[in-house]
């Protein structure tokens, strides 16, 4: 009976770094050689990292990353590695497309050359996607036989849809399907996986090796969970999230196969879905660091719950030495809003400092004779120019410590807290940011460590503090209603009438709904911040700035 051992290989890409990406896949197939692995499979577009957006339209790009291929399998055959099979994604050049130049492909790598090339059949053109617009689909499938069993590829969403070559794999006697995905990370998005991938193999009477990227992208995290699956839809292994890794299965059929030397899990932090998203933000942050080339980050510490939910993912992101926090007191600071601000500090150990504003605050009020809100606004706007001075001086990337609620309500000053490069709990709900905090503290207890987040930041209700006294339920709702609100109106999209059925006040509904609608100009300005939900603000959720609809009007 033939045996195939497969890895399944997940990578970390950059976007547009081909050489050393091309160069870590080398390194990978041989480490996977060394373990016996007679087939590698790496993830949709790990030649160039993903997604690429306009980059499909330079012909120079598509050309450069076809070159890499071509010099990789040549490689691999020079360095004695030829008889291993390697299917890895890439863009490669259309032929007679007038729209577009590129495919989305995964060729098939043996014996020093290429012996079959598949192209994405179905491209995704909804929430952060929009592939249609720059790739050209493929039509057929792309079957091979290795080691005495029959592989097939696909790439991601030919399996999210039906048709096209999919349709192919119940009558050409496949063994295993080889899915190359670059699926981004959500919450409960694993679920729905492997559900999918049992399907397929239910209905294609194969085996399914799906196999995903990892690392962080701009605004996206891929978090792995690369997982094989038999024709009965038994789950044979699920690898690690969040981390490169090789995973190690040998496959007698479509119905036989066998995890080698598996890879522990880190139950602790894919059991809970804190535990996932938090790892999910950290791994967003440190790849957003790291691949554009900054060494520390700076971040305005209140005292409050938000920058130092920020503070404690950037310290486990990039260390605390990398970490520089700075604390701007003004006339309205609370005595327990700096004191916090310095113990978490010292609980992180990253560098701190203090900076007042109050001075320069009177001087713009003295010239301009400001007062109520443009003062309030004011005072974010100097930490904003605090904190921009000090990553011009210093080298640092800035933090915008602001969460999703706040961004949907327009709870925020424009060119004040809102400066940034980088917005660790942009796609954060309020109410989730307290359960970090709590999970985080929990997770360090429950592993000798003291908790990093000072109990009174977690327990004290929130506040900007711009005027004496001031608390955000001032202006807005409880949390916990207004997360609930608009997870209707923002996530799911109800309408005003939907939301009223759904047992919330009218007025209370009339005026959130107002809030989010007249934020969007202030929103279209903020910086990144790493998706862990179905419907974050930027890609996901595209709405004109100037807009005179009005919800409850036919």
């Amino acid at each position: 009976m033939p045996k195939v051992r497969l890895a399944m290989a997940q990578t970390n890409p950059t976007v547009g770094d081909i050489h050393n990406n091309i160069a870590n896949c080398l390194q990978v197939v041989k480490a996977a050689a060394a373990n016996g692995a007679q087939l590698v499979v790496f993830p949709e577009m790990s030649a160039t990292g993903y997604p690429i957006e306009d980059l499909a339209s330079r012909r120079s790009f598509i050309e450069s990353s076809e070159a890499a291929i071509e010099t990789f399998a040549s490689q691999l055959s020079i360095d004695g590695y030829g008889e291993i099979a390697v299917v890895i994604g890439h863009p490669r050049l259309a032929r007679n497309s007038r729209w577009a130049i590129a495919h989305n492909s995964a060729s098939v790598i043996r014996d020093g050359k290429i012996i079959g090339t598949y192209d994405k059949h179905h491209l995704p053109n909804y929430s952060v996607f929009d592939e249609y617009r720059v790739f050209v689909p493929g039509d057929s499938l792309l079957t091979f036989e290795h080691a005495g069993l029959r592989f097939s590829t696909l790439i991601c969403e030919d399996i999210w849809q039906s048709g096209g070559p999919v349709a192919q794999l119940s009558t050409n006697a496949t063994d295993v399907t080889l899915v190359l995905n670059g699926s981004p990370f959500e919450v409960h998005k694993d679920d729905r996986r492997l559900e999918l991938v049992q399907n397929l193999a239910g209905s294609s009477k194969s085996a399914v090796a799906y196999v995903n990227l990892v690392g962080g992208q701009d605004d996206l995290v891929f978090d792995g969970d690369s997982l094989f699956v038999t024709s009965a839809g038994n789950l044979i292994t699920r690898a690690a999230k969040f981390e490169e890794s090789l995973t190690f299965i040998d496959v007698d059929s479509s119905e036989r196969a066998n995890e080698v030397n598996a890879a522990p899990i880190n139950s602790e932090l894919e059991s809970s879905d804190e535990g996932q998203v938090w790892t999910a933000l950290v791994l967003g942050l440190r790849d957003y660091v790291r691949k554009n080339g900054f060494k520390s980050v700076v971040l305005g510490l209140s005292g409050g719950i938000d920058s130092a939910v920020c503070a404690v993912i950037a310290a486990d992101a990039i260390g605390a030495d990398n970490v520089f926090g700075v604390s701007m007191p003004s006339m309205y600071s609370s005595d327990h809003s700096k004191s916090d601000a310095e113990d978490l500090a010292e609980r992180l150990g990253c560098h701190y400092r203090t900076e007042t504003i109050e001075t320069m605050v009177e001087a713009f009020e003295g010239q301009l004779n400001l007062e109520g809100l443009a003062s309030e606004n004011l005072q974010a706007r100097m930490r904003g120019v605090i904190l921009m001075a000090l990553s011009n001086a210093e080298g640092h990337l800035t933090l915008t410590t602001g969460n999703k609620t706040e961004l949907a309500v327009g709870y925020s000053t424009i060119y004040g807290d809102s400066v940034g490069g980088f917005a660790p709990i942009k796609d954060v709900e309020k109410t989730r940011v307290w359960r970090l905090a709590e999970w985080r503290n929990s997770f360090a207890a429950a592993n000798g460590q003291t908790p990093p987040i000072p109990s009174n930041s977690i327990s004290k209700p929130p506040s900007a503090e711009l005027r004496p006294g001031q608390v955000d339920q001032d202006s807005l709702p409880d949390y916990a209603i207004l997360d609930g609100l608009l997870e209707l109106y923002v996530e799911q999209g109800d309408g005003r009438d939907e939301i009223i059925r759904a047992g919330f006040d009218e007025d209370t509904v009339d005026r959130i709904i107002g809030l989010v609608d007249r934020a969007e100009w202030k929103r279209r300005q903020g910086a990144i911040g790493p998706k862990i939900s179905p419907m974050a603000f930027g890609r996901d959720r595209r709405l004109p700035i100037t807009n005179r609809f009005k919800e409850g009007t036919k």
